[in-house]
């Protein structure tokens, strides 16, 4: 531990500030200043840099927070990788760190940063060495990565000043802004695929919504027709995915010692929240990324691509098909329904083992729950104060909880993603629980220094 305590002392730090409470102006100011940088840096390409196999994976940069070619190429992969090892080995109790204490969370937060810095420059070495990013003639593989790696230090560093200075994290402010802007530029950009006005060009905009209006002008049935699935759908997911996220079981609790005074203690639906999503999510997307790599060496085991689509092979069965569109564009083959269902079956079965995984893992079981209400003096009105009976009636609840909320949850990305959202099905569940919870932490910590019309706004 003292060899990590030496590394972390020298390690830079974002001071944080001396006041307790940060006004809500304050915290809006370095948020969009962060998102602007973060924003800019998605802009700036690798100097030296001759193909980008990586950019076909669309779906690994939106739930990664990535743009593959700049250098925001790693995006946010390294930090989310170094906290969940930290969170499986702290929860599993292989690393024994007490984070109640000042320095237990310290020294914590400084293993996530050395932690982080690894994986950064693994992440950096493997992409350039594997051939995902490829050096122009007469440029040095080491170029790359030290772009990479300085690219990821910054997105560190920033994700780190909106933890001290804005609102949330880094890490989801910068996942919700990439789904957010993807959704917005494909129902509203004039422009085409070129960058330029796309009225007049002869090619077809960006903007779902311009493509239904001239669809419909043109007498193209449908081009409308899937123009205006695609919005509504999109439209469906969100509804559906706030509705699920709202659902909660409320446990009533009672302070032992204090008489005639209780809680009621939230359960959520969707327990673990996006985790077990995102974990089977970016597994399936890992395996089209080696998929890649090993058919461009020359070993196509996991199977082949044809442009950006799979055509054999492991990956065929777990990519998911456009359904709408192969129906509207009458391309349906019967395989296509085949396909989406065995899509879907991954998504949902896999979120369910990491569902049940994470919960064990992360200290969010009955018993680990049960022992942290114990140690904080509350109890369950009318049942015995002991620990075994409120890991029993927890049970009850948690459980379910667990299995029906990482089935939702799975089935309601693959939906998205075999019905043509506007985004990506995993992206859009993100964001939408990512700006939830932002939205519940600001109406509760700063409504009361909110100009009136934002309070109104957020419904207070």
């Amino acid at each position: 531990m003292s060899f990590f305590n030496s590394i972390i002392s020298v390690l830079p730090e974002v001071k944080g500030p001396t006041e307790k409470y940060l006004p809500f102006n304050t915290k809006l100011k370095w948020t969009l200043a962060i998102l602007i940088a973060f924003f800019v840096l998605g802009v700036v390409p690798l100097y030296g840099l001759e193909e980008s196999a990586l950019a076909n994976f669309e779906f690994l940069s939106i739930i990664l927070g990535a743009s593959f070619g700049f250098l925001t190429t790693l995006g946010i992969g390294p930090i989310v990788t170094a906290s969940i090892v930290l969170q499986l080995l702290s929860g599993s109790g292989i690393l024994k760190i007490d984070t109640t204490t000042h320095e237990g969370r310290v020294f914590f937060q400084g293993l996530q940063k050395i932690l982080s810095i690894f994986f950064i420059i693994f992440e950096a070495v493997i992409f350039v060495f594997l051939g995902g990013l490829v050096p122009a003639l007469g440029f040095s593989p080491w170029l790359l990565v030290f772009q990479l790696f300085l690219g990821g230090i910054m997105v560190l560093y920033m994700d780190e000043v909106t933890n001290k200075w804005g609102f949330g994290s880094g890490v989801s402010l910068f996942i919700a802004a990439g789904v957010s802007s993807q959704i917005f530029i494909r129902t509203f950009s004039p422009l085409n695929s070129l960058g330029d006005i796309a009225f007049g060009s002869g090619q077809a905009p960006t903007g779902q919504l311009w493509v239904f209006f001239t669809s419909l002008t043109g007498g193209n049935v449908n081009g409308a027709l899937l123009a205006a699935t695609a919005i509504i759908s999109t439209i469906v997911v969100f509804l559906l995915a706030v509705y699920a996220q709202s659902m909660k079981v409320e446990i009533p609790l009672s302070f032992g010692r204090v008489r005639g005074y209780g809680i009621r203690w939230p359960l959520k639906f969707l327990y673990t929240s996006n985790i077990p999503v995102i974990l089977i999510a970016a597994f399936l997307a890992n395996i089209q990324v080696w998929a890649s790599l090993m058919q461009r060496s020359g070993h196509p085991f996991l199977g082949t691509f044809a442009g950006n689509t799979p055509t054999s092979g492991l990956v065929l069965w777990i990519f998911p098909p456009n359904i709408i569109s192969n129906l509207v564009g009458g391309i349906f083959d019967p395989i296509n329904l085949a396909h989406a269902a065995s899509y879907a079956l991954f998504l949902m079965a896999g979120a369910v083992l990491f569902s049940v995984f994470w919960v064990q893992s992360a200290g969010m079981d009955a018993r680990s729950q049960a022992r942290q209400l114990m140690a904080s003096g509350l109890q369950i009105p009318g049942f015995r104060r002991d620990e075994r009976v409120l890991e029993r009636v927890l049970d009850r609840y948690i459980f379910p909880l667990t299995i029906m909320g990482a089935l939702t949850v799975g089935f309601l990305a693959a939906f998205a993603d075999v019905s043509g959202t506007l985004s990506n099905g995993t992206g859009i569940l993100l964001a939408v629980m990512i700006i939830y919870n932002l939205y519940e932490k600001i109406a509760q910590d700063h409504m009361m220094d909110m100009h009136p019309a934002m309070r109104k706004m957020m419904g207070k």
